[in-house]
């Protein structure tokens, strides 16, 4: 490795150049430059010639914080997916027991007058809603058409003043 001693010596400037000669001549020799310089840290600014024990230490402790950091955060959304789904199925029950029969009649149809009041009032209540945002665009609209007529009416004005006679 006496071309790679001398090129330490020269500093990170000579790797980038003898990379990128390498990538000119013939492409996998760049890259085979390329894949060693990052091996031995030499792209990071590292001096050494590969790396020692305590980076490889680092390394993987680093790698292994991440991976319980994964892991934690992979069983919290499985948890949050579990308490959701259970939710969900608690409400499906109850509206399903909502819905069975209580053996009156008298309340079954109390029961279902009530809720077919309800959906008419929120068809309604929707309907209002929809006229209520069609009239607030409309006078969005026409407050934009207003300012925009005031704003072309004095150019019309000017320019049919511009065609007028000259005082002279």
């Amino acid at each position: 490795m006496e071309i790679a001693a001398k090129l330490d010596e020269w500093g990170k400037g000579a790797w980038i150049v003898v990379m990128i000669l390498g990538f000119m001549l013939f492409w996998p020799f760049g890259l085979a430059i390329l894949a060693y310089m990052i091996w031995s840290g030499r792209m990071m600014g590292c001096r050494h010639h590969g790396w020692n024990d305590e980076m490889r230490d680092e390394w993987r402790q680093r790698r292994r914080e991440m991976k319980e950091e994964w892991r934690a955060r992979k069983e919290e959304w499985r948890e949050h997916l579990r308490s959701r789904h259970a939710a969900m199925h608690e409400e499906a029950h109850r509206h399903h027991q909502a819905m069975r029969p209580s053996g009156n009649a008298a309340f079954d149809e109390y029961k279902a007058e009530t809720l077919r009041r309800l959906e008419d009032e929120q068809a309604e209540f929707s309907e209002f809603l929809d006229n209520l945002r069609k009239s607030r665009d409309k006078a969005e609209f026409d407050q934009f058409m207003q300012g925009r007529r005031r704003d072309i009416e004095p150019e019309q004005h000017n320019t049919e003043s511009d065609n007028g006679s000259s005082p002279n």
